[in-house]
């Protein structure tokens, strides 16, 4: 039997759920601007917002009510980039770099999702208790969003399906010595234990490989100040060898394969091999490589020793290249600053320092500095920081792009603008960087995290707005 309402208790419900929805569309807020770089390219746009997901895409102009208005113009509206290779090393190594300073870095150079290395924190992140640790770290400190990879060493086989329940994006290993005690690094014996797992899981989780064959590697011979010393020691030969033992362990097991940090033309070429054969086999390289060149790093020059490490002008033209021809679909920054002494400062001695190059806040600009200087477009640059990265962490249902249903991720960016980074103004705990004192292109004016502006004209307006993925 149906029940009666007595009109005015209708009427009384009309007027409550009017203002119910009137509430709504006031609290919603719109940003527009005359370029705008959507998945279908740039375009003039309204992007309305609410409870920080972008829930329409309009026409510039259509703006309806909303409670906040901002104009971008003159600046271009990105999504927000997405690092896919950071190294936050907090717990156990917080000194290096921890996740209140690698967040706050992240927010100002644009980048609204950072996924963290497994390896430098103490525990490594190979079970799901060490997993758990760094989150208990994480907690309360993070200015950006934060996801995780799991790490693959020799006998952690039987952690790899909770650490998927328990959230990891995919797992990393190492096929030449890490540099740490605690993540080491595996032989092809040790991927067969593991990648079955990897093969039966019901939603495909990438292996991200640090690809250097340990047989190429070479014992130094030379003065420890000469950066050239410090090259020889890890040939491209390495890179390609440990490439193409990877693609066929992906073959065997029908995995998904990531080769991380591509840094030579022979890397190059044994990626776009394996990737002309079938092979689920997807690649990135980073800014330093795409950037500087071995010819202009003087000796004791620490702060530029990464592994692989940089090489040729010839090299780097190839990583464009491959950027271009889509053999390597990604950049991310492999973000792994250390202490100066680490770096061996005083001494300049390539062989002790430290291999790892800090430029979370400057990626960014530094891609596109060398990016427009070669004709490429700002939608090149969303595909590879943002879009990419995304999809392989497989977050882009919700990250990567602006398109309904995604989290309101937003940067301002300034591709006019040229400034000279001064290294002692960065956010990252030590300011050490290779990037000191050179002249970049573009320039973040502010960063939104699901809708809220955590980053503006050089200053945190609202910070631990970010979340554990």
């Amino acid at each position: 039997m149906a029940i009666r309402r007595p009109k005015k208790e209708l009427r009384v419900l009309c007027v409550l759920l009017r203002e119910v929805f009137v509430c709504r569309q006031l609290i919603m807020l719109i940003i527009q601007g005359h370029r705008v770089v959507l998945p279908a390219g740039e375009r003039p746009a309204s992007i309305h917002i609410d409870n920080g997901i972008v829930v329409e895409v309009r026409a510039h102009g259509d703006v309806g009510s909303a409670s906040e208005i901002v104009n971008a113009d003159p600046f271009v509206i990105l999504p927000g980039l997405v690092d896919s290779h950071v190294h936050v090393n907090e717990p156990g190594r917080t000194e290096w770099e921890g996740f209140d300073t690698a967040t706050r870095a992240a927010a100002a150079g644009g980048i609204t999702t950072i996924v963290d290395m497994p390896l430098n924190s103490i525990p490594s992140t190979t079970s799901v208790d060490a997993l758990n640790a760094k989150r208990d770290a994480a907690h309360g400190q993070c200015h950006v969003d934060v996801a995780f990879w799991g790490g693959i060493v020799p006998g952690n086989h039987d952690h790899l399906e909770p650490l998927i329940d328990a959230g990891v994006r995919g797992f990393k290993c190492f096929m030449t010595p890490s540099g740490v005690d605690e993540f080491a690094n595996v032989s092809a014996s040790d991927l067969r234990c593991a990648l079955p797992i990897l093969a039966r899981l019901p939603a495909p989780r990438p292996l991200l490989v640090h690809a250097e064959d340990p047989a190429f590697l070479r014992s130094p011979h030379g003065a420890p100040r000469a950066y050239a010393t410090f090259l020889a020691t890890r040939p491209a030969d390495a890179e390609a060898s440990a490439i193409r033992i990877i693609a066929r362990l992906a073959d065997e097991y029908h995995v998904t394969a990531h080769i991380v940090h591509v840094s030579s033309a022979e890397g190059v070429e044994a990626v776009a091999a394996a990737q002309a054969a079938g092979t689920r086999l997807t690649a990135e390289t980073c800014p330093h490589y795409l950037t500087f060149t071995a010819s202009e790093i003087a000796d004791g020059a620490t702060p530029f020793k990464c592994a692989p490490p940089i090489r040729s002008a010839e090299h780097r033209e190839a990583l464009w290249r491959a950027l271009r021809e889509g053999t390597c679909s990604l950049v991310a920054s492999d973000h792994s600053p250390a202490p100066g002494t680490m770096k061996r400062e005083d001494s300049g001695d390539f062989l002790a320092a430290w291999g790892g190059i800090a430029s979370l806040e400057l990626s960014l600009r530094a891609v596109w500095t060398e990016a427009v200087s070669r004709g490429f477009q700002l939608t090149d640059l969303v595909r590879w920081m943002s879009e990419q990265p995304a999809r392989l962490c497989g977050l882009d249902a919700r990250k990567g792009a602006i398109k309904p249903g995604a989290d309101a991720d937003l940067v301002l960016f300034d591709p006019d603008a040229r400034t000279t980074v001064i290294g002692s103004a960065l956010m990252q705990r030590h300011k050490l960087t290779p990037y000191d004192g050179r002249l970049l292109r573009g320039a973040v004016r502010a960063t939104y995290v699901a809708g809220v502006n955590v980053w503006r004209d050089g200053t945190f307006v609202h910070t631990g707005r970010g979340r554990l993925l």
